[in-house]
């Protein structure tokens, strides 16, 4: 099998990286796509607000050794352990790349943490995997005991420590690169309809620390069953603040009617050419994912009077499979998201097709840049969190990425914007993150 032409190109980029300097590198957005915690929300995301790590010592990790694969390749996520196999195996077909060492976790901790003491005990010098946030914890203490780095495809950030990045795109990574776009056009005034879901919280938790970080006002948030249709009515009412703004003026009309005179009839009709006051917010982030749900939303918010442009409406990185049918609703017309740009995978999308003759979920793209991270730490140095946290980090299949010594991950994300037949790039993803603080 040739070694695919999007490996070339990232193994290319983030080789110059690692000789290059950090000052050079040009501003830029941090920023998601597709979930691959399970395929869909539900991953946390705290690195916004709580303490971070404390970094490892820059010589922690090993400088060689094959590579350990933790997947379920049994049990109910076999299918994605498959996909997630594959993907690591074309980005390391190129001559000099590593040995890996494919271990089944069975989808449990406990089948994780005992695949991670089997890959230690023969000689894996860094770990790429495993799936879930459950799995990770249980891996972490024993790749930490071993001093083994771990590239996790988990995107709940919360497992993320010293020698251990979750590659996941995490809520706060979208989150933070969307609000950025609207910020940057005026929209600083933030409202939030969340389900109420770990997903939902996580952005939530994110949305308040990516508008406190440039001192606005924290958003005001509003949870929904994203299941029950009834409450989601009432949801949007109360976020849209309506009986202040517009039911005063219902009231007020039917006051009028009720007076049953000429007068009273004279002012209802007046009261009704009255205009809503607009709500208190300028832009609002809707976390619904699913298509009932946002179908539901999009009958509801002008019954409130809330819409665009008035109201610039904003939504998380899973939006990017559901824009097409988004845009059938003109509510949607012109909403915004963060996510990669598939223009990025598209070599590697190519090579997948040819390679399995199917082509690949938006999962295998962190099975892919995992590996090819791994192909390219081992030819400069080893996998230890000097090599693995160059300042300059990576170009891989989900856009740029930077990986920090306390075990956060940064990346770049392009914004989109939900147009008639398919959704367009507003502001595209950078090429390059900006140089960290400390460089």
């Amino acid at each position: 099998m040739a070694c695919s032409k999007r490996f070339q190109s990232f193994a290319f980029l983030a080789t110059l990286a690692l000789a290059g300097c950090a000052g050079q590198a040009p501003g830029g957005a941090i920023g998601d796509g597709a979930l691959p915690e399970t395929l869909t929300p539900g991953a946390g995301d705290n690195n916004g607000g709580s303490a971070l790590p404390v970094p490892a010592a820059p010589g922690y990790g090993k400088t060689g050794g094959p590579v350990a694969l933790l997947l379920p390749l049994t049990g109910d996520n076999a299918a994605i352990g498959q996909v997630l196999e594959n993907a690591a195996k074309l980005a390391l077909t190129a001559p000099g790349s590593p040995a890996l060492d494919v271990r089944d976790t069975g989808g449990t901790p406990q089948g994780a943490a005992a695949a991670a003491q089997a890959a230690i005990a023969a000689g894996d010098g860094l770990i790429l995997g495993p799936l879930t946030s459950g799995e990770t914890q249980a891996v972490a203490p024993i790749a930490k005991a071993a001093q083994v780095n771990v590239l996790a495809f988990t995107n709940d950030s919360t497992v993320g420590a010293a020698g251990v990045w979750p590659l996941g795109i995490t809520p706060t990574q979208q989150v933070q690169r969307v609000v950025q776009a609207a910020q940057g056009a005026g929209r600083t005034q933030i409202a939030a309809l969340l389900p109420d879901d770990d997903f939902g919280h996580h952005l939530s938790d994110a949305l308040t620390a990516a508008t406190a970080a440039d001192g606005e006002s924290a958003p005001a948030v509003t949870f929904f069953d994203e299941g029950d249709f009834s409450g989601l009515n009432q949801a949007v009412r109360q976020m849209s603040d309506f009986a202040d703004r517009g039911q005063s003026i219902e009231d007020q009309i039917k006051a009028a009617e009720d007076l049953n005179t000429a007068a009273g009839r004279a002012t209802a009709d007046q009261l009704r050419r009255q205009p809503i006051p607009p709500p208190s917010f300028n832009a609002l982030f809707i976390g619904a994912t699913s298509g009932d749900a946002l179908a539901e939303i999009a009958n509801l918010l002008p019954y409130y009077y809330v819409s665009q442009p008035t109201v610039q409406f904003l939504g998380p990185a899973l939006w990017a499979g559901l824009a097409p049918a988004m845009a059938q609703n003109t509510v949607f017309n012109g909403a915004m998201y963060a996510a990669p740009d598939p223009a990025d995978a598209a070599s590697f999308d190519t090579d997948y097709q040819t390679a399995y003759g199917a082509a690949p979920p938006a999962i295998a793209n962190v099975g892919f840049d995992a590996a090819a991270i791994a192909r390219v730490a081992a030819g400069n140095g080893g996998y230890t969190s000097t090599v693995l946290t160059n300042p300059n980090g990576f170009a891989g299949t989900d856009g740029v990425m930077r990986l920090e010594a306390n075990g956060a991950v940064e990346r770049g994300l392009a914004v989109f914007q939900v147009t008639p037949g398919a959704p367009v790039i507003t502001s595209p993803a950078p090429t390059q993150l900006p140089a960290p603080p400390s460089s």
